[in-house]
């Protein structure tokens, strides 16, 4: 994993060792794990998040969804709407031999992949901060204090924020966004850059097509069938509309990335006209696309990241037990094979 960002993890590093295993239990034997240098990585397979069966945005919920916000359930609904109409357009269009096949089809895989991108981004926790929420190690040696969440009272990382709507602070939060019906943070990043990347390139693929039908084809073959005609016409402008904005919202994300700066962090400095003194660092692409490869950038799946607790801005007390078992029991296995 990883080979194609030159990040070459093998399987046998991952931190699942079984810390009850006795050899008198009988048994497949396990390997005793390696020690590791100061500040190497490796993987944490453990699952701590719930397993119940309820939508919601609480920590106790085992699938994300905000269910609170009527508006934000409808605009999100809203989407799905005029994304299923464009790509039902362009297959009628095919159908009747308006265009050729292989355009609709085209037409079809992008339209789908942005509505995944989509059901990503809004059934994806954007990076809430659990009540366990504890600074990591390099935060704890440069101040002896950290800010706390009023609504909370969950310890609050740097360029996190509390979200009213969703209820909870949310890592690295950009801005809650009603289309999605749910917060951009640290997690769904990625998802959301998809959903924006993949409507712009539906919203032109579709102006393309009906540009070069309005201007520069004069067959009868080009005309369209007259019972699509009005659905070209009230898809064009929607195709424009969708690219105007989603065009403004990759150039809002994009400077956020360069700049470190999130949206709503970006405002509060202009609106105190301290956009100068800003020392954020730029956003390295890893800490929004995974390391997983190159291959999966392109792909609504979630992002496989090289330091969570790095990307999320904070770490927990379980997780911290788990290592320190794991760094102990590794050195127990060293010492005792000298």
């Amino acid at each position: 994993m990883g080979s194609c960002c030159g990040n070459q993890i093998d399987s046998s590093e991952y931190l699942e060792y079984d810390y009850d295993y006795k050899p008198s239990r009988g048994g497949k034997s396990q390997p005793p794990p390696r020690i590791r240098a100061n500040g190497e990585k490796y993987i944490d397979t453990f699952n701590d998040q719930p397993w119940a069966f309820s939508f919601g945005t609480g920590e106790e919920k085992g699938i994300w969804m905000n269910s609170g916000d009527q508006a934000g359930s409808i605009m999100a609904s809203l989407v799905w709407l005029l994304m299923t109409y464009s790509a039902v357009t362009v297959t009628l269009l095919t159908v009747t031999e308006g265009i050729p096949p292989i355009l609709g089809m085209i037409y079809t895989v992008l339209c789908c992949m942005a509505l995944a991108s989509h059901a990503k981004t809004s059934l994806t926790d954007p990076g809430s901060v659990p009540r366990a929420a504890v600074p990591q190690e390099e935060q704890r040696r440069e101040s002896p204090s950290h800010s706390m969440c009023g609504q909370c009272q969950t310890f609050k990382p740097p360029m996190s924020h509390h979200c009213r709507i969703c209820n909870r602070c949310v890592s690295r939060m950009d801005h809650h966004c009603p289309w999605m019906n749910n917060c951009v943070g640290a997690a769904n990043l990625k998802h959301f850059i998809l959903f924006l990347l993949y409507t712009w390139t539906c919203a032109a693929y579709s102006l393309v097509i009906f540009g070069w039908n309005y201007f520069f084809c004069a067959d009868d073959d080009c005309t369209f069938h007259v019972l699509v005609i009005h659905l070209v016409r009230a898809m064009t402008f929607l195709c424009i509309g969708a690219f105007l904005f989603t065009s403004s919202m990759l150039m809002n994300v994009t400077y956020g990335l360069m700049t470190g700066i999130g949206t709503i962090d970006r405002l509060k400095k202009k609106a105190t006209n301290t956009m100068s003194q800003s020392d954020e660092e730029p956003i390295a692409l890893k800490d929004v696309f995974g390391i997983a490869g190159y291959h999966t950038w392109l792909l609504p799946v979630d992002p496989v990241f090289e330091d969570y607790d790095h990307v999320m801005g904070f770490s927990t007390p379980q997780r911290l037990v788990r290592e320190q078992q794991f760094m102990e029991q590794a050195a127990e296995n060293g010492q005792g094979g000298k």
